[in-house]
């Protein structure tokens, strides 16, 4: 087995399926199978059976499929630190992010990084920030952007700092929001979280809740018709948006806040390329 092997049987177990690996590829089908046979007669093993629905890797394939992975992940790691050997900030830097921080806050800042190190090259993924600790634990990816107070063993960075809101079209009161429509968004567990236990400490009766939608920013939207009131962190909202906002406080008063992380593993620092990006992010302040 090889490099492009190792890639084959990544791409097949991700995938699932032969013409969906051999499209990602760019290799034809009966090459693909072709070389999985090979596989298979070297190590004296079925790799996988092929079904209608696509295929399904034994427990051996499936070893095989996993032992692949970890060998192109320690090729990139060579890769890396051969690279960084050379004091030249290049490569490729993998990157995990919370979808809103991906729209709102990323892009700025790889334009920076990129002007500052033209010969850097980037791969962004979005997922739910509990997702992402895991990927960065894995080391598939080098850096997390996550939102959320969670456990990480690792180095972490507070990037990010924001209030949260109380949003509707036109001006409420606490007292009324048990009665009026309120329109909920699909998210990360610890906003959810700190939102409940927030009506909780606050309110005997719950939530009127008139709609659910997928993202934060179609909920902003919803708001900005007129359909309901929703509670929304500050990264979504802009000052010229017309819309009446009240602040989350605790009982005591104090204002309920949503903080932004950077995480990484403290190993990955010996490759230049991540300890330039790193240092480029503990210079900035977000907000």
């Amino acid at each position: 087995m090889d490099e492009k092997d190792w890639l084959l049987l990544q791409t097949l177990y991700d995938k699932q399926n032969l013409t969906k690996t051999a499209e990602a590829l760019f290799v034809s089908q009966p090459s693909l199978s072709y070389r999985i046979q090979q596989m298979e007669k070297e190590f004296g093993i079925t790799i996988m059976h092929r079904g209608r629905r696509g295929v399904e890797f034994t427990p051996q394939g499936e070893h095989l499929a996993k032992y692949a992975q970890e060998m192109l992940q320690r090729l990139q790691q060579t890769k890396e630190f051969l690279l960084s050997m050379e004091n030249k900030i290049s490569g490729t830097l993998k990157i995990g992010t919370a979808s809103s921080l991906a729209r709102y806050k990323l892009p700025g800042l790889l334009k920076q990084f990129h002007g500052r190190y033209p010969d850097v090259e980037f791969k962004v993924t979005s997922n739910r920030s509990s997702e992402l600790i895991n990927s960065v634990y894995k080391q598939d990816v080098h850096i997390g952007f996550i939102r959320g107070d969670y456990s990480w063993p690792e180095e972490k960075h507070l990037i990010m700092t924001e209030n949260i809101w109380i949003v509707s079209k036109k001006e409420i009161s606490l007292g009324e929001l048990p009665k009026l429509p309120r329109i909920i968004y699909k998210t990360d567990w610890s906003l959810e979280h700190v939102f409940d236990n927030w009506w909780k400490e606050t309110y005997s009766a719950p939530p009127t809740i008139a709609m659910e939608v997928d993202h934060m920013e179609t909920c902003k939207e919803m708001v900005s018709s007129g359909f309901g009131y929703a509670i929304i962190p500050d990264i979504v909202l802009n000052e010229s948006e017309d819309m009446y906002r009240l602040q989350l406080r605790t009982k005591h008063g104090e204002p309920i806040l949503r903080k932004s992380w950077m995480i990484y593993r403290k190993e990955s620092l010996h490759i230049s390329l991540i300890k330039a990006f790193v240092d480029f992010i503990k210079e900035l302040k977000l907000m």
